[in-house]
């Protein structure tokens, strides 16, 4: 299995969706190798992980975000920093040399990031060649046609994989559009979310502040995510304008970090409302649990989202959740608010009738609650587990 990231150490969901479903596989007796091209600590013991430097790289550190630069620290000492896609040239060249020294029945690869690298395991081993989609070129960039290479690199690997997984039906409709891939080859595979996974919470929260200003009556209504044109908070901060005229003691806490930071926290202050948005940048750990618990609603406000996990998570933490119906989480979760992302006015009228109302909030959650507990990653497991059993058999006809 080729990925580009496993918790700790990721930027999102890709992360998160890949160690979940990996340690549902390794439950079906899945013997997995997954191959980073980074080194560092995971404390994952369900499947090998390995690292792929290239020729005469010590060591490799990430900068921090899925699409950012990574720092090579060389035999001789000396450094060098790679943008994405020289990146990936040597990612493919070191997994490679890996796959020659080894066997494998098939080569699972998530996301164009991994296209490359997989698709020169696939003529080196002549295995059949699965390629999990969390999301299309057209998804990150906002609905917008995106970088034509990456583009290019998705249509390859696409169109060489034997299978390709969808995590939702909103993105097997995109690559059918994008790419004129037949539906026939798509599988959707929804990600999902296991309740034991969820760490419980303290009693004291570290959002000191907010809950001093919940106490005062205050509602707070949360985000967390990339600040990135996919996930639409320019329009989640037009709606809050709109909330605060309604419900003046309404707080809006943004979680995460990422090329629009900046640009959002001017679009607060330009829309008079800077004093109710806190940003807090990127958390892990219980700073992340505790932003999800403050909440009294959490927004998902995505213009195109193969899936999103985060409401699930919101969820799990004690707070209701609004998505737009332009993501794959809406298509699974029935019990949670809906609204198309570009309709402002209806966003603010949703966040408004719940931070107006505790009872809409606690009736939210509780349905949503037991509609959760339900979900796990057994059924994604399954499915996988299937489809690489179908085409070993075709393998071995």
């Amino acid at each position: 299995m080729l990925g580009w990231e496993l918790p700790p150490y990721n930027s999102g969901g890709l992360g998160i969706a890949c160690y979940q479903l990996c340690k549902a596989l390794t439950k079906r007796d899945i013997d997995i190798e997954f191959v980073l091209p980074y080194s560092a600590e995971h404390g994952i013991d369900f499947m090998t992980v390995s690292a792929v430097s290239p020729q005469g790289v010590a060591d490799t550190i990430r900068s921090g975000i899925a699409y950012d630069s990574f720092k090579y620290t060389l035999e001789d000492g000396s450094e060098q920093w790679l943008n994405i896609h020289d990146q990936q040239a040597l990612y493919e060249h070191a997994v490679a040399e890996l796959v020659e020294q080894k066997e494998f029945d098939i080569v699972h690869a998530h996301d164009w990031l991994t296209f490359r690298a997989a698709l020169r395991v696939k003529q080196i081993k002549n295995c059949p060649l699965i390629v999990h989609v969390h999301s299309v070129e057209s998804d990150r960039a906002g609905n917008s046609s995106g970088n034509p290479l990456v583009q290019e690199i998705e249509a390859l690997g696409l169109l060489m994989a034997d299978k390709i997984v969808a995590v939702s039906e909103h993105t097997k409709q995109s690559i059918i559009d994008d790419y004129g891939i037949p539906a026939s080859k798509i599988e959707v595979v929804y990600n999902s979310i296991d309740a034991k996974d969820i760490e419980p919470l303290d009693s004291q929260n570290v959002y000191k502040y907010l809950s001093l200003m919940k106490s005062l009556g205050y509602r707070v209504v949360v985000n967390v995510g990339r600040l990135t044109i996919q996930k639409g908070l320019p329009n989640l901060l037009q709606a809050a304008r709109l909330v605060i005229d309604k419900a003046p003691k309404t707080l809006f806490l943004i979680v995460g970090s990422g090329e629009q930071y900046y640009e959002l926290i001017t679009q607060a202050a330009d829309l008079g409302i800077g004093d109710k948005v806190l940003f807090t940048d990127f958390q892990r750990g219980k700073n992340w649990r505790d932003a999800y618990s403050i909440g009294d609603l959490f927004v998902m406000p995505s213009v195109s989202e193969p899936f999103g996990l985060t409401p699930l998570e919101a969820i799990g933490y004690g707070t209701p959740a609004l998505v737009s119906r332009q993501s794959g989480v809406s298509e699974v979760l029935r019990n949670c608010l809906k609204v198309d992302f570009w309709d402002i006015d209806e966003m603010a009228n949703q966040i408004a009738a719940v931070v107006q109302s505790d009872v809409l909030r606690d009736e939210l959650w509780k349905h949503a609650y037991k509609e959760y507990v339900q979900l796990t990653w057994d059924r994604a497991g399954e499915k996988i587990q299937q489809m690489y059993e179908h085409h070993l058999a075709k393998e071995g006809a």
